[in-house]
């Protein structure tokens, strides 16, 4: 997903990209979201304990993730609100699902996702947008998302480990999805599985909003 959501493990087969350089001082501004606020501190709680499990200095996590360590200080301070992307690159260095950054844990047997009080991640453009709709309540194997794509929107998703499958469709719009080096034109109603280890990116392909409805897989569980 671009939401770039199977499960990220620095244990996994699959290759790694180059990592650039991380800035020192200043956030590159393409890692902070214009909305998203809300999730804020429960991401830079949950990035805090999770590198402290690991024990990660914020320099070490700055080089295995490619994010800067300026940008992961802020987030852990609750001071900036991350990109999708930045999440993903996070999560892929830290051996753990996206959703073990994003989730606030809960109690009881039912759970109603309020659209008005909906946890909303952004790219950097504000042109492409994913929300959760499951409860974050713990990590698991099978998320499912909303996404959605201004028009001319593109999204530019890395390659996820091994074992990731992205079960999309289109529920309004039009999406052109480049996997690898291959390209697809879904319109309104088409559906899509595929092996999400390797780039993939979204492309809006109508004059509307394209809205998506993605169904991650994981490949195992957490120990």
């Amino acid at each position: 997903m671009a939401m770039k959501s199977v499960r990220e493990s620095s244990r996994s087969r699959g290759r790694r990209a180059a990592v650039p350089s991380p800035e020192q001082h200043t956030p590159d501004p393409h890692e902070q979201a214009p909305a998203g606020k809300d999730l804020t501190p429960v991401v830079g709680g949950n990035l805090r304990r999770l590198r402290n499990q690991r024990g990660l200095s914020l320099e070490k996590l700055s080089k295995v993730s490619g994010v800067s360590r300026a940008m992961l200080g802020q987030i852990e301070l609750g001071q900036s609100a991350p990109t999708i992307n930045v999440l993903w690159k996070i999560s892929s260095a830290l051996g753990v699902p996206f959703s073990a950054l994003i989730s606030a844990r809960a109690s009881g047997g039912i759970h109603i996702l309020r659209a008005e009080s909906a946890k909303v991640l952004t790219s950097h453009d504000g042109t492409y947008s994913s929300r959760a709709l499951f409860p974050f309540d713990e990590p698991r194997r099978v998320e499912f998302y909303e996404l959605r794509i201004a028009p001319g929107g593109v999204e530019h998703a890395d390659a996820h480990n091994p074992g990731t499958v992205e079960n999309l469709v289109v529920s309004q719009g039009a999406l052109e999805l480049e996997v690898g080096s291959r390209k697809e034109l879904l319109a309104t109603g088409d559906a899509i599985v595929f092996e999400a280890d390797v780039p993939h990116v979204y492309r809006s392909r109508a004059d509307v909003e394209t809205v998506l409805y993605l169904v991650m897989t994981y490949a195992d569980t957490i120990g």
